[in-house]
C-alpha cells in the first residue's frame, strides 16, 4: 500500500519499544503510521504516578522517540483523556485503524471499552501478545476463567506454543504536517525527589542490561539468584513493566540458558491472569482470612520504622533502604519484608503494597498486588499461614552480612555474620551506632499472627 494511503495509529501504553512490538509491526505493515502516546491525567494526577516511575517513563519516551526518528517517524504526544485524544488524532489523520497492546488490569479494560465507543468506524486492534508471553485467558483450568495455583499453570505455560520475536521496523513513514508535540521531562509530569541510584529508563538501556546479564551471569542464575549480596538478578523488571523489553523476546533468548529465570517471567503471566479474572483484588482479599489487621499508634509507629528501615532487624532494614535508594529491591528481599510486615507485625498488606507503589519503578499492578497477597496469605499461596524466619533468611541469603553492610552504613563496622544480630550489643554501643533495638520480638510477633488466624 502506498505512503499516501490512510495511516494506522499505534497507541503506545506499556509497550515502549520498537523491537518485538506487535502493535507497531502490524501498523507498519499496513502503510503510514502515527506513533502516539497520550499523557493521561487519570494516571498523572492519581495515586499511581510517583517520581521514580515518572522519571523512568520520561526517559523511556525520549528513547522511544529517538528510535522512531532513526526510522523516519517520531512520537506524537498528546495530553488528555485517552479515548478523546486518540479519536481526535484519528479524525485529523483520517486513520482507518488503531493498534494497541492488551493489558490485564481493570483500568486497561475500561480504557479499551471507551476507545471502542469513541472510534466509531475506525477499527481497534488489541494485541494480547505484546506485554505477556502467554496472555491472560489463554491457559485455563476446566470450567474456570484462570488457574489459581502456579505450579500446574507453569507446566502448561512451558508447553504453550510461542511466536518468534518480531524485528524492529527498518523504515517508517508518517502523514505529512502532523504536529508531534513535546516528549515530557520527568519534572513536567511529576514533582518530587527520585531515588538517588535508580536505573535509567528506555529500550536502549534495557537491551544493553539484559544482554550483559545474559552473556555474563545467566548461567549461574539457578544457584545464585537468591544471593542478596551477589545480586545475580537481571534487574530488568522496570524495563518489562514499561515494555522497554518484550517478555517474549526475553524468554526466547533465555530459554536454553537459564530456565530458572524463565520461570520467574512465568510468574508475571500467572499474576496477570489472576488479576484479569479478579480485578477487585487490587484492594480486596482474593481469599479472605477474616484478618483484623492491627491499627492505632503502635501499629503506625512500627509501620513508620518499617518504611524507614529502622526496625532493628538488619536484613529487613537493608532491604527497605535499598528500595528507597534505588527504586528497586531484590526479589528475596521483597519476600522477607512482606512477611515481616504482614505476619510478624500483623499489619495490612495494603499498607505495604502502597508503599511499594510509591517507590518501585517496576510497580506493576498485577505483580505488586498478587505478590503482596501471596505473602499475606490472602492470595494464591496454598500454605497461607507459612512463617519465614528473618534470622534464617539472613543466614542463608546474606551469610557474611555483606548486603546489610552495603545498605545499613551504621553497621558497616561489624564484622561477618554478627551484623545480623546487633541486639546482642549493649545499649551504649547501639546508641553510639545510632541503630535501634528491634521493634518486635519475631517469635512473639509470629505467634500473635497465628493466634489471629486461629492457628495457636
Amino acid at each position: 500500500m502506498s505512503d499516501q494511503s490512510a495511516p494506522s495509529v499505534v497507541l503506545f501504553t506499556r509497550d515502549l519499544r520498537v523491537h518485538d512490538n506487535p502493535a507497531l509491526h502490524a501498523a507498519a505493515g499496513d502503510g503510514p503510521v502515527v506513533p502516539l502516546f497520550v499523557l493521561d491525567p487519570t494516571i498523572l494526577d492519581g495515586t499511581f504516578n510517583r517520581p521514580n516511575r515518572a522519571r523512568f517513563l520520561a526517559e523511556s519516551l525520549a528513547d522511544l522517540d529517538a528510535a522512531l526518528q532513526k526510522r523516519g517517524a517520531a512520537l506524537v504526544v498528546r495530553r488528555g483523556v485517552v479515548a478523546d485524544e486518540v479519536a481526535a488524532v484519528v479524525r485529523e489523520t483520517g486513520a482507518r485503524a488503531v493498534h494497541m497492546a492488551g493489558d490485564a488490569s481493570g483500568f486497561s479494560h475500561r480504557r479499551e471499552d471507551r476507545l471502542r465507543e469513541a472510534l466509531d468506524d475506525c477499527e481497534l486492534h488489541v494485541h494480547d501478545d505484546s506485554l505477556f508471553v502467554v496472555p491472560p485467558g489463554q491457559i485455563t483450568a476446566t470450567g474456570k476463567t484462570h488457574m489459581s495455583v502456579f505450579s500446574p499453570y507453569h507446566r502448561k505455560w512451558e508447553k504453550e506454543s510461542r511466536r518468534s520475536p518480531l524485528a524492529a521496523p527498518r523504515k517508517l513513514t508518517m502523514p505529512p504536517g502532523l504536529k508531534t508535540g513535546k516528549v515530557p521531562a520527568a519534572t513536567e509530569i511529576s514533582k518530587g525527589r527520585t531515588a538517588p541510584h535508580m536505573s535509567a529508563g528506555g529500550e536502549t538501556e534495557g537491551r544493553k542490561l539484559f544482554k550483559t546479564w545474559l552473556d555474563q551471569r545467566a548461567e549461574g542464575y539457578a544457584d545464585d539468584h537468591d544471593d542478596l549480596a551477589g545480586d545475580r538478578t537481571s534487574r530488568i523488571s522496570p524495563y518489562l513493566h514499561f515494555g522497554c523489553l518484550s517478555p517474549l523476546e526475553v524468554v526466547t533468548r533465555a530459554w536454553d540458558v537459564a530456565p530458572a529465570f524463565t520461570r520467574q517471567v512465568a510468574w508475571r503471566d500467572f499474576h496477570a491472569q489472576v488479576l484479569a479474572a479478579n480485578p477487585r483484588s487490587t484492594r480486596d482479599d482474593l481469599r479472605p482470612r477474616h484478618d483484623r489487621w492491627r491499627t492505632g499508634e503502635d501499629a503506625e509507629r512500627e509501620f513508620t520504622a518499617w518504611k524507614e528501615g529502622r526496625t532493628g532487624w538488619p536484613l529487613v532494614d537493608a532491604c527497605m533502604r535499598q528500595l528507597v535508594d534505588e527504586g528497586w529491591m531484590h526479589n528475596r528481599g521483597r519476600l522477607v519484608v512482606g512477611h515481616f510486615l504482614c505476619k510478624t507485625l500483623y499489619l495490612d498488606w495494603r499498607w505495604g503494597a502502597q508503599f511499594f507503589v510509591d517507590h518501585l519503578i517496576d510497580g506493576d499492578t498485577a505483580n505488586n498486588t498478587m505478590n503482596w497477597q501471596w505473602v499475606a496469605g490472602t492470595g494464591t499461596d496454598s500454605r497461607f499461614n507459612r512463617i519465614l524466619s528473618v534470622s534464617s533468611q539472613a543466614e542463608r541469603y546474606d551469610p557474611n552480612g555483606d548486603y546489610v553492610r552495603r545498605h545499613v552504613p551504621e553497621l558497616s563496622g561489624i564484622d561477618g555474620p554478627e551484623v545480623h544480630a546487633p541486639w546482642k550489643l549493649d545499649r551504649d554501643v547501639r546508641k553510639q551506632l545510632d541503630y535501634p533495638e528491634p521493634i518486635v520480638d519475631v517469635r512473639e510477633g509470629n505467634d500473635r499472627f497465628l493466634a489471629a488466624r486461629g492457628k495457636k
